[in-house]
C-alpha cells in the first residue's frame, strides 16, 4: 500500500503515541491534532472540542483521519457533570471532525474512531459477546452507542467508517497496568470483590497493529472487537501481575461494598465484566503478536 497521510485527533495519550509512531515506521505521514502543542516530530494542528473549533487545514488532504479523543473514564468519580464530559467529548469531537471534513471539501476514504467494549454492558453470560450483539442498557453502554454513531455519520460523506471497540491496554507506560502494579508493589494487592469477574485486555503493540491493520485493508468496515483471545479473571489477572513482578499476595479480596462507597457508580468498571470475543478482527486475517497473558507481561515485565 502507498504512503497515507493520516490525521490523529487525541494523539498525546497512551495508544495515540504509540500509534503515531508505529505508523511512521510502516512509512506513513502522520499528522497531530491536538489542544496545546506536544510532539515537534509531527505536524501539528489546534482544536477546541469545546468551543466547536479546529484548524480547517488539519483535515486537508488527509487520506485517513482516526479519533482517540475522551476524557478518561478511571480519571475521576463519575459526578453527573463528569459523566457528561465522558459523553460530550467523544460525541462532540466526532461531530466536530465531520464538520470540518464536510466544511472542507475534503474527502478522506476513511475514518476511524476508538470505541469501547462497554458497549456490551456489563451483564455475563457463558458464550463470549460478539459485534451482533445488542448494546447493554447501563451507563457506558449508552455512551458508546451514541459514540458509534456520531463515527456512522460519516458514511454519509461516502468516507469507510471502522470503530474499534477497545479493551483495557496494557503496556509499561500507563493505562491498566498501573493500576494494577502500583498496589501488587507494595504488598497491597488483592483480587476486586468475588475475583471471578472477567476481565478483557489488549497489548499496546496489537491495539496499534489492529489500527494499522484498518488502514491498510480497505475490505474492513464496521465495528471490531479489539480483545484478546484470553480473557482472565480478575483474580487470575492480579496474580498474573504478582507472578510477573515477582510478589506474594496475601491480602484477602477487597470487599465490593468498600469499593463502591469509595468510587460509587465507577466501581462498575472494577467489579464486573463482559467475556467479548475477537473473532471477527481474527476472521480477516488479523494475528495477534500477545494471544496470552503470560506473553504480555513476559514483554511488558
Amino acid at each position: 500500500m502507498k504512503p497515507q497521510s493520516i490525521l490523529i485527533a487525541g494523539a498525546n495519550g497512551l495508544i495515540g503515541s504509540h500509534l503515531s509512531e508505529v505508523l511512521r515506521e510502516r512509512g506513513h505521514e502522520v499528522a497531530h491534532l491536538v489542544r496545546k502543542r506536544g510532539n515537534s516530530r509531527y505536524a501539528t494542528y489546534l482544536w477546541d472540542t469545546k468551543e466547536g473549533r479546529v484548524d480547517p487545514k488539519a483535515v486537508k488532504n488527509k487520506d485517513v483521519i482516526i479519533n482517540l479523543a475522551g476524557a478518561n473514564i478511571g480519571a475521576r468519580r463519575w459526578t453527573k457533570s463528569y459523566k457528561r464530559e465522558i459523553l460530550e467529548s467523544r460525541t462532540q469531537s466526532t461531530a466536530l471532525l465531520r464538520r470540518a471534513v464536510e466544511d472542507s471539501g475534503a474527502r478522506p476514504h476513511t475514518f476511524i474512531s476508538a470505541a469501547g467494549i462497554s458497549i456490551y454492558g456489563t451483564r455475563s453470560r457463558p458464550e463470549a459477546f460478539t459485534e451482533d450483539d445488542p448494546p447493554g442498557n447501563d451507563f457506558l453502554a449508552d455512551v458508546c452507542v451514541q459514540w458509534e454513531a456520531a463515527a456512522d455519520a460519516f458514511q454519509s460523506l461516502g468516507i469507510r467508517v471502522v470503530k474499534i471497540r477497545t479493551a483495557p491496554v496494557l503496556s509499561a507506560e500507563g493505562g491498566l497496568l498501573k493500576r494494577f502494579s502500583g498496589p501488587v508493589k507494595w504488598g497491597l494487592g488483592a483480587p476486586l470483590g468475588s475475583g471471578e469477574q472477567i476481565m478483557n485486555w489488549i497489548h499496546i503493540r496489537d491495539i496499534c497493529a489492529m489500527y494499522a491493520f484498518a488502514i491498510e485493508n480497505h475490505a474492513l468496515s464496521g465495528a471490531y472487537n479489539a480483545v484478546a483471545p484470553d480473557p482472565v479473571t480478575n483474580r487470575e489477572f492480579t496474580r498474573a501481575v504478582a507472578r510477573a513482578m515477582k510478589k506474594t499476595l496475601f491480602l484477602p479480596p477487597v470487599p465490593a461494598f468498600v469499593l463502591r462507597l469509595a468510587l460509587g457508580e465507577m466501581a462498575s468498571l472494577a467489579l464486573e465484566g463482559a467475556n467479548v470475543s475477537p473473532q471477527k478482527i481474527m476472521g480477516t486475517g488479523f494475528a495477534f503478536e500477545f494471544d496470552r497473558l503470560s506473553k504480555a507481561m513476559d514483554d511488558i515485565f
